[in-house]
């Protein structure tokens, strides 16, 4: 291995713990501990990209259709979606977020972003800046 191999190596190791730790701090700052975090991510899909069928949303979620229904029935349950009939296939129905949906994932995006706020605010101007950088790097990366 030439030492270019070794440094980059290195680095995505490094990277891979600070993003798993960094990740596991931010999902600690939650709001509401009853909505599991499969289904905050289910309801940011469908934030991010609107309304969908049940199967659309198990591929972007990459999960399989049955997984999804479940998913669906529960946040249905919990007032956060509503189904209703597919504008051009009958035997489809689509999910949408309801108003407690929106306001559940505005309170969780406040929630950690406060954290996060306060994290940044005890960097200098030159990390928090070199953090900016990074994080357009990091968007690259994950392919957004």
């Amino acid at each position: 291995m030439t030492r270019s191999t070794l440094d980059t190596a290195a680095l995505a190791h490094d990277l891979r713990l600070a993003v798993m730790r960094f990740s596991r701090r931010l999902r600690n700052q939650r709001v509401d501990t009853s909505v599991t975090l499969t289904h905050l991510a289910a309801l940011s899909t469908l934030k991010r990209h609107g309304a969908m069928s049940p199967g659309e949303l198990a591929a972007h979620e990459r999960v399989q259709p049955p997984s999804m229904t479940r998913v669906v029935v529960a946040l249905e349950g919990m007032g956060l979606v509503t189904r209703s009939p597919h504008p051009t296939d009958g035997r489809q129905v689509v999910i949408e977020l309801t108003a407690a949906a929106e306001d559940l994932l505005a309170e969780e995006a406040r929630a950690r972003e406060a954290w996060l706020s306060g994290q940044l605010q005890r960097l200098t101007p030159e990390q928090r800046a070199t953090l900016r950088e990074a994080a357009e790097i990091m968007e690259e990366l994950a392919g957004g």
